[in-house]
C-alpha cells in the first residue's frame, strides 16, 4: 500500500473543495479501504502522526472499517495495536480526538469480548480512571461509557466494581470531565438495570442520583455550558428508563429543577433546560408528580417565568424560559386535574392582571390561554369571572396586552366554543374596536406593533365566530367581510393569511348569510390559487384553499359549481409543489368538495384515490443524509430530508461521519428512538382522515376503490405515530359503518340485539368487520397513547350503537370478553395510557384524574353502554364485571364522574330490559340516594334511571316498596324551573311508573302536576313515555286525565309542531290519532 498516497488522500478530505473531496473519497472506497492494511494504516496515523486534524479522521475512517478488517488481522498484530491505540488514547493532547480515539476502542473491544479476548482492559480502565492525572481519569471514564454504549449488558466486569468506581469519579476533585463523563457512563448502566431481577444495582444506581445532581449544579454555578448540557441531557435520558431508578429521589430532583429554572440569577439556557425537564416529568411521570401535589408550585412559578416574555416579536424558534413556561404550563393542565393546575392559576392571576407592570398583565392571559386546551369542562364553570377579565385586558393602553389578550381569546375560543359564542354581542365589538385602532393607526408595512394587534384580532374572530349560531353570525358579516377583505392585498404575509382564513370562518359560521360577499371574495382571493413562486406563496396558497372550502360549504353546490374544477385542478397541481402542508390542504379541499357534493363528486374521485394512495405508500425511512464541511453550521437545527424533520447534531462529541449513509445509520429501530413525527406522518394523518369523509360521503361510488384502499390503511393501524393511528382505525371504522348502511339500503334487514346473531351481515361486512376488529384490540390492549384510546372507545360505541353486535363476531370467535376486559382496565385505571412510563399502578394518587384522562374513562363508559343497546337482555351477564367499579364512580367527589356514571346505569338499565331484576335492589338504592345529589345534572340522570328501573325490573314488591319514598324525593325537584332537563326527566318518570303500576298510583293527584311540566323543553326523548301513559290512560277511560284534556289540547298541538325531532314517527301517530279522537268526541 502506497502510504504516502493514502496520508495525501486523508488530508484532501479536511480540504473545503468539494470536487477533491469526492474525488478522494471514491479513491479511499475503492483502492484502499477494501483491504485490511487500509485499517493498521488509519491506526497508526491515529497513534503517532503530529496533526490532530489528520489523528481524528483516521478515528472516524478507522471506526468504520473495524467490523469489515478486524478480525482479519493477525492475533500479534493486533496485540500491538490494542497497546499503541489505549496508550495513545490516553495521551493526547485534543479532547475530540481522545474521544473519537475511545470509541475506536470501543468497536474493536465489542468485537474481542465476543471472542473472548482483551479481556485485561476493563482491569486496565479500572486502573486508569484512578491515576493520579485527570487526562488518563477522563479518557477511562469516557471508555467505560462507550463500552456500556456499544456492549451493554457483554461487559466483562462485575457491575458492583463499577458503582464502586463511579462513586468515586462522580466526585473527581480535580476535572469536571470525569464527573460528568461518569454521569454519561451511569446513564448507560441505567438502560441495564432491571429493578425487579437485581435489586442490588437500583440501591447501588439510586445512591448516585443525589451526586449526579451535585455534578449537574456545579457546572451550572461555573457555566460550564458543555458540561452542564451534557448533565441535562442525562437526566432527560432517565426519565426514559425505569421509574425506580429516580423514584426514591424524584420529589427532590424536582424542587431542584423547579428552583433552577425559577432562579433569574443563571445563564437562560440552563433555565430553559430545566423547564424541558419538568416538561418531560409531568409527561411520562405524571401519576408520580401528581402523587407530589406540587402542581400548584409548577404552575405558580411557571406563571412568574411568563413575566419574563420581553418581546414576542423576537425569533418564534428562539427558545427562552417565559417561552418554555408557557409550554409547561400547557402540558400541566392536561395532565394533571383542575385543582393542582387551573385552580391555583385562576387564583394566582388575579393580582396579575391587575398589576401596574404591563409584563404581569400579559403574562396572566398568556397563561390562562395556555392551560384552557387542557382543562376546558372547568375554566368553562368559570366564565362569570373571565371574561370580564379579558374584556378589561381588550381596553388596556398597552399595545402587548391588548395583543395577548387577543391570543387569549383565540384559545378560549378554541377550546370552548360555544361558551364563548353566547358572549359575542361583548366580544366582537372589542375585537372590531382593536382592529380598526390598529388599522387607523398603523405608522405602514414595517410597524410591527399595530400589525400584531391587527392579525391578532383576524385570528381572534376566526376562532370565535365559529362558535355562533348561523343567524347571530350572519349579524357581523356586513361588518367583517369588508374589513378584512381590505387586507387580501395587504404587503405583510402574516396579516394577509390571517385575514385570508377569518374570512373563510366568517364564511361557515354565517352560511348562506355569506352568499351577498361571495362572489366578490372568490374574485378577490382567485389569484392566489395558482400562485407558487415562493415559500410564502404557497404558504397563502394554502390558507385560500382552505378558505375557500370552507365558503363552499357555507353557500352549497349550486353558486360554488363553477370554482370547482379549477379548485380540483390546482389541488393536483400542489401535490407536485414539495411542500407537505399544500398537499394537506389538497386533501382537506377534496374532503370538502366530497361532503357538498357528495355523489356528484364521484367524477373527481379517481384522481383524489390516487393522491391519497401515494401519500399512504410514502417511504418514511428512505433516507441518504450527507454532510461535509458546509453542514457544520446545521449542527443543533432542523432539517427537513424527504419530508422527515431530523435534527442535525452529532450523538457525542466526537462528530463520527463526515459521511453519514443508511448503512451508517442502522435500521428502522434505531429511527424510532430519535421520537421526532415526520412531515410525512402528519400528512397520512390528515390523508387517512380525508378517505373517511370521501366514502362516508360518495358511498356506493367508491367501491370500486374500497379493497385497495382499506388495505393501505390497514397497514397503518400500528404506524409509530399517534396520530396515524388513531386516523387509520377512526377510518376503517366508518368504512364499515358506511358499508352496513349500504346493505340496509339494499334490502338487509334492520339488526336486532343480542346474541346469538338475530340478523346475518353480508359476507363482506363480516370480512371487514373481522379486519377492523382484530386490528383495533390488537392496537387498544397495548396503546400509550390516551388520545388514540379515547378514541378507539369512540369509535367502537358508535358502531355498536348503528350496526349492532355483529361486529363483535372475528374469525376467531366473540371479542365481548377482551372486549370487557380493556374497558375494566381502563375504567379501573390500570390500562397502559393510564400509567406512567415504566411504572406499576398506584392506587394512592389514582383518584383525581385531568380532563383528559377522564375522558377515556368516560368515553369508555360509553361502549358499556353502547354494549348493553347491542347486546340487549344478553347484556346482564357483563353487568357483573361493570357493575361495582362503574357504582365507585357514581359516589365519587367529582360531579362529571358521578353523571357519567349514573348516565351509563340508566342506559343499561333501559338497554337490559326485564334482565336489570336480579340487580334492583342495588341500583334502586344508588339512583335514590342520587335523587338528593347536589349537581343538577346527576340529578337528572338518577331521575331518568330510577324511571327506567321502575318500567324495566320484574322484582314488582321491591319497586312498589318503595313508591311512596320516591314521589317523596320528586317532589322537591317539580320546584326548580331552572333545571330543563331535570324537570323532563322528572315527567318522564313519573310517567312510566304509571305506566308500569296505574293502579298503585293516586293519578288524580299526580297527573295535574305532571300536565304542569308539558311540554317538555329539552329531553324529546322523554316525550315517548309521557304521550305514551297518556294515550294508554284515554284507551283505560280514566276520568282524570279526561278532565284534564282542555289542558292538554294545546300542548298536543305543540308537540305536533315544530321542531320534527319533539316526536318519534310512532308516537306521533298514536297522538293523532288519539287528537282526532278527542275532537271526535268533543262534536
Amino acid at each position: 500500500m502506497d502510504e504516502a498516497e493514502f496520508v495525501q488522500l486523508l488530508e484532501s478530505l479536511l480540504q473545503p473543495d468539494t470536487e477533491r473531496v469526492k474525488a478522494a473519497t471514491s479513491t479511499l472506497n475503492n483502492n484502499y479501504y477494501t483491504s485490511p492494511a487500509a485499517l493498521t494504516a488509519l491506526l497508526h496515523i491515529l497513534t503517532s502522526h503530529p496533526k490532530s486534524e489528520l489523528r481524528q479522521l483516521a478515528a472516524v475512517e478507522a471506526r468504520k472499517l473495524v467490523t469489515k478488517h478486524w478480525s482479519s488481522l493477525p492475533a500479534e498484530q493486533k496485540n500491538t495495536l490494542r497497546n499503541q491505540l489505549f496508550q495513545s488514547s490516553l495521551n493526547d493532547d485534543v479532547t475530540l480526538v481522545r474521544h473519537s480515539a475511545a470509541r475506536v476502542v470501543s468497536a474493536i473491544a465489542s468485537i474481542d469480548f465476543e471472542d473472548g479476548e482483551w479481556a485485561d482492559l476493563p482491569g486496565y480502565l479500572q486502573q486508569a480512571a484512578t491515576s493520579q492525572t485527570a487526562r488518563h481519569r477522563e479518557v477511562a471514564v469516557y471508555m467505560l461509557f462507550t463500552l456500556l454504549e456499544s456492549v451493554g449488558e457483554t461487559f466483562p466486569a462485575n457491575m458492583a466494581d463499577l458503582y464502586k468506581l463511579f462513586n468515586i469519579t462522580i466526585q473527581d476533585p480535580e476535572s469536571a470531565e470525569v464527573r460528568v463523563n461518569t454521569m454519561l457512563a451511569l446513564s448507560r448502566m441505567a438502560m441495564l438495570i432491571d429493578p425487579e431481577e437485581d435489586p442490588k444495582s437500583l440501591r447501588a444506581f439510586q445512591d448516585t442520583v443525589p451526586k449526579l445532581v451535585a455534578v449537574l449544579k456545579s457546572t451550572v454555578e461555573e457555566g460550564d455550558e458543555d458540561h452542564a448540557l451534557q448533565a441535562f441531557e442525562v437526566f432527560q435520558t432517565l426519565l426514559g428508563c425505569e421509574a425506580a431508578l429516580l423514584q426514591k429521589h424524584f420529589g427532590d430532583l424536582v424542587k431542584f429543577m423547579i428552583e433552577l429554572a425559577a432562579s433569574t440569577s443563571i445563564e437562560d439556557d440552563y433555565r430553559s433546560q430545566a423547564l424541558a425537564f419538568l416538561m418531560q416529568c409531568v409527561r411520562y411521570r405524571k401519576l408520580k408528580v401528581q402523587g407530589l401535589r406540587i402542581g400548584e408550585e409548577l404552575t405558580v412559578k411557571a406563571l412568574q417565568i411568563v413575566t419574563e416574555l420581553g418581546d414576542l416579536s423576537s425569533d418564534e424558534d428562539d427558545i427562552t424560559p417565559a417561552r418554555s413556561a408557557l409550554g409547561l404550563l400547557d402540558i400541566l393542565a392536561s395532565s394533571l386535574p383542575p385543582s393542582q393546575v387551573v385552580v391555583p392559576l385562576l387564583k394566582a392571576i388575579g393580582p396579575f392582571v391587575t398589576s401596574q407592570n404591563p409584563d404581569y398583565r400579559r403574562a396572566g392571559i398568556l397563561a390562562l390561554g395556555m392551560c384552557v386546551e387542557g382543562a376546558p369542562d372547568f375554566i368553562a364553570t368559570q366564565m362569570g369571572e373571565i371574561l370580564p377579565m379579558v374584556l378589561h385586558l381588550l381596553e388596556d393602553p398597552e399595545i402587548k396586552v391588548r395583543a395577548a389578550a387577543l391570543n387569549g381569546v383565540a384559545r378560549l375560543a378554541d377550546d370552548l366554543a360555544e361558551d364563548m359564542g353566547k358572549e359575542h354581542a361583548r366580544l366582537i365589538p372589542a375585537l372590531i374596536k382593536n382592529f380598526d385602532i390598529a388599522v387607523n393607526s398603523s405608522q405602514g408595512p414595517d410597524d410591527e406593533r399595530s400589525l400584531e394587534i391587527i392579525r391578532g384580532s383576524c385570528n381572534a374572530i376566526d376562532s370565535l365566530i365559529e362558535g355562533l349560531e348561523s343567524e347571530d353570525a350572519a349579524r357581523y358579516v356586513p361588518e367583517l367581510v369588508p374589513r378584512f377583505s381590505s387586507l387580501f392585498q395587504h404587503t405583510d404575509f402574516k396579516s394577509k393569511v390571517a385575514a385570508v382564513g377569518a374570512v373563510g370562518s366568517i364564511a361557515a359560521a354565517a352560511e348562506g348569510s355569506f352568499l351577498p360577499y361571495f362572489e366578490q371574495t372568490m374574485h378577490a382571493l382567485a389569484p392566489y390559487v395558482t400562485i407558487k413562486e415562493s415559500q410564502d406563496d404557497l404558504d397563502l396558497r394554502g390558507v385560500v384553499c382552505d378558505s375557500m372550502g370552507k365558503m363552499a360549504q357555507a353557500v352549497g353546490a349550486v353558486p360554488f359549481q363553477q370554482y370547482v374544477r379549477p379548485l380540483m385542478e390546482a389541488s393536483e397541481e400542489a401535490l407536485h409543489l414539495d411542500h407537505p402542508r399544500l398537499r394537506e390542504t389538497s386533501y382537506i379541499l377534496w374532503s370538502t368538495m366530497a361532503k357538498v357534493y357528495e355523489e356528484e363528486f364521484s367524477p373527481y374521485l379517481a384522481g383524489a384515490v390516487k393522491g391519497l394512495q401515494d401519500c399512504l405508500e410514502q417511504d418514511e425511512t428512505d433516507l441518504e443524509v450527507q454532510l461535509g464541511e458546509e453542514a457544520k453550521d446545521l449542527l443543533g437545527s432542523e432539517v427537513i430530508v424527504q419530508g422527515r424533520k431530523t435534527k442535525v447534531a452529532a450523538a457525542t462529541d466526537d462528530d463520527d461521519d463526515d459521511n453519514i449513509d443508511i448503512e451508517d445509520i442502522g435500521d428502522e429501530e434505531d429511527w424510532d428512538d430519535i421520537g421526532a413525527v415526520t412531515a410525512v406522518a402528519m400528512e397520512k394523518e390528515i390523508a387517512v382522515e380525508v378517505i373517511g369523509d370521501i366514502i362516508t360521503h360518495t358511498r356506493r361510488h367508491f367501491l370500486p376503490f374500497l379493497e385497495n384502499i382499506v388495505k393501505g390503511i390497514l397497514s397503518l393501524v400500528d404506524h409509530s405515530y399517534e396520530g396515524v393511528r388513531k386516523a387509520a382505525l377512526g377510518t376503517l371504522w366508518r368504512t364499515y359503518a358506511c358499508l352496513w348502511g349500504l346493505a340496509e339500503g339494499q334490502g338487509m334487514e334492520k339488526w336486532k340485539p343480542g346474541i346469538p346473531l338475530q340478523v346475518e351481515p353480508t359476507g363482506d361486512l363480516t370480512k371487514l368487520g373481522n379486519l377492523v376488529m382484530t386490528a383495533t384490540m390488537n392496537v387498544w390492549q397495548d396503546e400509550m397513547d390516551r388520545g388514540t384510546v379515547t378514541d378507539i372507545n369512540r369509535d367502537l360505541a358508535a358502531t355498536l350503537k348503528l350496526c349492532g353486535p355483529a361486529v363483535l363476531f372475528t374469525e376467531d370467535g366473540i371479542a365481548v370478553p377482551q372486549i370487557a376486559q380493556q374497558l375494566l382496565s381502563i375504567i379501573t385505571k390500570h390500562h397502559p395510557c393510564q400509567q406512567d412510563l415504566g411504572d406499576e399502578v398506584d392506587e394512592d394518587i389514582l383518584e383525581e384524574s385531568s380532563e383528559y384522562d377522564w375522558l377515556v374513562i368516560e368515553t369508555a363508559m360509553e361502549v358499556v353502554t353502547c354494549l348493553s343497546v347491542a347486546l340487549g337482555p344478553s347484556f346482564a351477564e357483563l353487568w357483573k364485571l361493570f357493575e361495582k367499579p362503574v357504582l365507585k364512580y357514581a359516589s365519587s367527589q367529582e360531579s362529571t364522574e358521578r353523571s357519567a356514571a349514573v348516565g351509563t346505569i340508566a342506559e343499561c338499565i333501559g338497554n337490559m330490559g326485564g334482565a336489570c331484576t336480579p340487580y334492583t335492589t342495588g341500583l334502586l338504592k344508588l339512583l335514590m340516594h342520587r335523587l338528593t345529589d347536589e349537581d343538577p345534572e346527576t340529578k337528572s340522570n338518577a331521575v331518568y334511571g330510577l324511571g327506567l328501573l321502575c318500567e324495566k325490573s320484574e322484582n314488582d314488591q321491591e319497586i312498589l316498596k318503595s313508591y311512596p319514598s320516591i314521589f317523596q324525593k320528586l317532589e322537591p325537584l317539580l320546584d326548580d324551573q331552572g333545571q330543563a332537563r331535570l324537570l323532563d326527566n322528572t315527567a318522564g318518570c313519573v310517567s312510566r311508573m304509571i305506566s308500569k303500576h296505574p293502579n298503585n298510583i293516586p293519578i288524580e293527584e299526580v297527573l295535574p302536576r305532571l300536565v304542569e311540566l308539558l311540554p317538555l323543553r329539552e329531553d324529546y326523548e322523554e316525550n315517548k313515555p309521557i304521550f305514551k301513559m297518556i294515550v294508554q290512560l284515554y284507551q283505560a277511560n280514566n276520568g282524570a286525565v279526561r278532565q284534564l284534556t282542555p289542558s292538554l289540547m294545546p300542548v298536543f298541538e305543540k308537540v305536533l309542531g315544530p321542531p320534527e325531532e319533539q316526536l318519534e314517527d310512532e308516537t306521533r301517530a298514536q297522538l293523532v290519532e288519539l287528537v282526532k279522537y278527542l275532537q271526535k268526541q268533543a262534536q
